[in-house]
């Protein structure tokens, strides 16, 4: 499924937002929650094999948000902030629909 410009949005927003909220202490930082509504407008799963894939055709097995490029949580935790989600906790066994393999 090709990023739309709604999506493209949500997700501009909330990467910019980052920059605003990049002072707040991240062990305070909220979970992310899958009825958030930038969770669901991107798909977001805490456990990436949950995926709908039919919705999201482009999901692979073995992508999760602990090899996302966006991901900043340190490497073997259970969770950590990602940009897309305003510095919210997300599950490194996660995934969304702004998934960007780790190079």
């Amino acid at each position: 499924m090709p990023l739309t410009r709604r999506h493209f949005i949500i997700l501009a927003a909330s990467v910019a937002s980052t920059t605003v909220l990049s002072n707040e202490s991240r062990a305070d930082a909220p979970v992310l929650s899958e009825s958030d509504p930038t969770a669901q407008a991107l798909g977001y799963k805490t456990d990436a094999t949950k995926v709908d894939k039919t919705k999201f055709s482009h999901y692979q097995s073995g992508q999760t948000c602990a090899n996302c490029q966006l991901y900043q949580g340190k490497p073997g935790s259970a969770n950590g902030p990602c940009p897309t989600y305003g510095g919210k906790l997300v599950d490194a066994k996660g995934w969304c629909n702004a998934y960007v393999k780790k190079t």
